[in-house]
């Protein structure tokens, strides 16, 4: 089944959308951290775990509402998440304790990672060969530049107003996307096509796919690749402007540089995966990664502690992921290609459930310090190298 040509360039721009919000819901909010903190007379602790509540909602969004979406149809779902997402923003919003404002974070978790997962079912229905594959790498692109934004447009939200203007600001982009899906997504897979027992198909083939010791070593790769990454997000907030007093616009632009160094890293593994192999490159990402947090560490350790030292090898980090992600990715949905959707199901699972395992973890002990940050996030990327040292081991292939 195709799209009328017209409708194409709307509905991927809708899509993109939908990619786009649950990265600017999980960042855009991190240079307010130390208000939000102030706010609610709470702990840095309990703010990252804010983040985490949204991780884990993502996470079991994912992979609940994919196979769903396979038995009843993809609009209503998307019409449904986009809803709630601006919902659940204004709850957000306008919460008056930190317990309500968590809850409301794993639930607008879950309402935006319909966007994330149906989307790409709708491309999977409504193109094939190499448009398909065009599109996706639309979407990819556009999931890897949000993080760059988010923070960014946070900052600049935060230069008028309080924190809770970022949720505002969330939940209007919620209710524009809603009002999009209705006058631009149709219905991608008519009745003829539904699977009833979809769920509960989906969920076997899962089983099946974690059988594979090599598909479960690349699953940790790039989990454990994405817990780096949000314990990261999570500690730089206060690293930057309670540790080096930067401004919540001075830490978007750190970050955002930063984040840009994962597009370019991106750009770069889209021009070398034809020539180079995958999982050479997926190496090179972790080392990458490796190489820049010892290096930050040993720094610590020894009393050099500065505003460019750190923020270099965090950019080392970040390029690294940039490197780490698309070739994971491609690694695990080749593997599990007799069941891509199972497999894409897992693929989303495992990076957010390990993400919000990871981002209450840098300010757990106490106050989040660029120590803090950075041995956690050394942490996970070690997890990473052992993977691949044990499970995938991908030098050994010829």
């Amino acid at each position: 089944m195709t799209v009328r040509t017209a409708a194409r360039p709307r509905l991927v721009i809708v899509l993109a959308g939908l990619s786009a919000v649950s990265p600017f819901a999980t960042d855009m909010y991190a240079p307010a951290f130390p208000q939000i903190v102030t706010s609610f007379g709470t702990s840095g602790a309990a703010v990252q775990l804010s983040l985490t509540a949204c991780l884990v909602g993502i996470a079991v969004g994912q992979v609940v509402l994919g196979p769903v979406s396979d038995a009843t149809g993809r609009r209503r779902l998307l019409l449904a998440g986009s809803g709630l997402f601006t919902v659940f923003s204004l709850v957000c919003a306008l919460a008056p304790a930190m317990f309500v404002f968590d809850v409301a974070r794993l639930l607008q978790g879950i309402a935006g990672s319909a966007g994330l997962v149906i989307g790409r079912a709708v491309i999977s229905d409504r193109f094939t060969g190499a448009r398909a594959a065009r599109q996706f790498a639309t979407l990819s692109v556009i999931a890897m530049t949000a993080p760059v934004l988010a923070p960014v447009l946070g900052g600049l939200i935060l230069g008028v107003g309080s924190w809770r203007l970022v949720f505002v600001a969330l939940a209007v982009t919620g209710l524009v996307l809603s009002a999009a899906i209705w006058a631009w997504v149709p219905e991608s897979l008519p009745a003829e096509r539904r699977r009833p027992s979809g769920p509960r198909a989906a969920f076997a083939a899962m089983g099946g796919l974690l059988r594979r010791r090599e598909l479960v070593g690349y699953l940790l790769v790039v989990g454990c690749g994405l817990g780096a990454l949000f314990a990261y997000i999570t500690g730089s907030p206060f690293v930057f402007q309670n540790g080096y007093g930067l401004s919540p616009t001075g830490y978007g632009l750190v970050f955002a540089t930063n984040a840009a160094g994962t597009v370019a890293a991106g750009v770069a593994f889209g021009r070398l995966a034809g020539r180079v192999r995958l999982t050479t490159l997926l190496v090179t990402g972790v080392v990458i990664a490796a190489v820049s947090l010892t290096t930050l560490v040993i720094l610590l350790a020894a009393g050099v502690e500065t505003l460019p030292t750190t923020w270099a090898c965090l950019f080392g980090l970040t390029s690294g992921f940039g490197l780490l992600l698309p070739a994971s990715t491609s690694v695990i949905l080749a593997i599990g290609s007799d069941s891509p959707g199972a497999a894409s199901g897992l693929l989303g699972g495992a990076q957010f459930a390990l993400g919000a395992a990871a981002a209450p973890l840098p300010g757990a002990l106490g106050s989040t310090t660029a120590m803090s940050t950075a041995v956690v996030v050394l942490g996970f990327v070690f997890l990473s190298v052992i993977a691949l040292s044990t499970l995938t081991r991908p030098w050994r292939k010829p």
